[in-house]
């Protein structure tokens, strides 16, 4: 007779029927491809007359009086930064709660980043966090609109304006939310716009910088290439090119025609696209309030945001911890996403001084991202709401 051995019995694993639900998509369509394609056509294809353009109709959807197109968004911190006069031996009053690059900004031009805590609510700098973070030798502070959330720019200014500071606003974001009545960012001395993919309006990399100073982006419009005296358009235009000269050590920072030809189209989009993301976020809002334990960010009292990054804090009373939560979604299919990062906590900066930083690490640590993209369905919005309900039932 010989032995057996006992195998358990494999139970064949169901196949997910649902996709799995992103985060984030951009919405784009056929009059994007349409307008690449004319782009093309026209056989200009680098910084030219559709930059030109962009930078005309963005300047007036924000009601700012002057709009540079660049690369990204780092590259018009870098910008604003440098025609502000800031440079080696400045301090610079940054969030921690941010993405790394508004860290990393003051660094290009030899200035120290130092942290400052953020409101409880917006997640956004104020007077008071600033305060405790200015020394004698704060210059400027970049005071972010944290995922599309406005700042209230006018108070923070009313603080530094008569120290001197100049206050540049991180506005990554803030495409489509308003602050007083107005678009975010268009009472700022000096702005930063991202258009990533991850942004409500996309050029897939590219951004801008806003300023109410002519002489600021007169500079800033010669440093973005290469700091010459006459512009690659302007060359062109002439059939005799002039000869060009560079006055100051300047950078390749330039956006193309193919980047702000989609820019165009996006811009056109643009109230569309906050408007659905309002409701999806009001939608979310409902629900989570019969939820114990979750808290929605929400508009502040001086502004409405265009819920870039809809983002919920998971609380003392709520039956799991962040990290549960999250994997709880996963289980559905839905990719969320951890909320913003602490900076001073990354190695590249985790050897600065800062003040305590109480709220910055307790946000960064208990916040999630939910799914929120202007195609987003009923059926898609429903799982998101069913897996929630499911996680504090559990």
């Amino acid at each position: 007779m010989t032995d057996t051995v006992q195998h358990p019995v494999q139970h064949p694993v169901e196949p997910r029927t649902e996709p799995v639900l992103h985060v984030m998509q951009p919405w784009l369509g056929e009059e994007e491809v349409a307008a690449v394609a004319e782009v093309i056509r026209s056989g200009w294809v680098a910084q030219g007359p559709r930059v030109a353009a962009f930078e005309a109709a963005f300047a007036e959807s924000q009601q700012a009086a002057h709009a540079v197109a660049v690369s990204n968004c780092t590259t018009a911190l870098h910008l604003a930064l440098v025609v502000a006069g800031i440079g080696a031996g400045d301090e610079v009053v940054v969030p921690s709660f941010s993405f790394v690059a508004t860290a990393n900004a003051p660094t290009y031009v030899g200035a120290v980043p130092v942290f400052a805590d953020v409101d409880p609510a917006t997640g956004n700098v104020t007077p008071a966090t600033i305060a405790a973070a200015v020394t004698a030798r704060t210059r400027a502070v970049i005071a972010v609109d944290q995922g599309g959330m406005p700042l209230d720019l006018r108070a923070i200014r009313a603080w530094c304006d008569p120290l001197g500071i100049t206050v540049i606003e991180d506005a990554a974001c803030a495409a489509g939310s308003t602050a007083h009545g107005r678009p975010a960012g268009s009472e700022a001395e000096i702005a930063a716009w991202s258009f990533h993919p991850r942004k409500v309006l996309t050029t897939g990399e590219g951004g801008m910088l806003t300023t109410s100073r002519a002489d600021w982006a007169e500079r800033a419009r010669r440093l973005r290439e290469h700091a010459m005296s006459s512009s690659a358009a302007e060359r062109h235009a002439s059939v005799l090119a002039p000869p060009e000269s560079y006055s100051e050590i300047g950078f390749n920072f330039r956006m193309t025609d193919i980047q702000a030809a989609v820019g165009l189209v996006q811009l056109s989009r643009l109230p569309a696209m906050v408007a659905r993301r309002r409701e999806l976020a009001a939608r979310y809002a409902d629900v989570v309030a019969e939820l114990p334990g979750l808290r929605l960010v929400a508009d502040p009292a001086w502004g409405t945001s265009n819920f870039q990054s809809c983002w919920l804090e998971v609380l003392d009373d709520h039956p799991m911890d962040r990290e549960e939560l999250m994997a709880h979604l996963a289980g559905a299919g839905i990719s969320a996403r951890r909320g913003i990062m602490a900076a001073h906590r990354q190695p590249a900066h985790a050897h600065r001084d800062h003040v305590p930083l109480p709220v910055t690490e307790r946000l960064t640590d208990r916040t999630v991202i939910l799914p929120l993209f202007h195609q987003m369905t009923e059926s898609e919005l429903t799982r998101v709401c069913d897996a929630l309900g499911a996680a504090w039932r559990a």
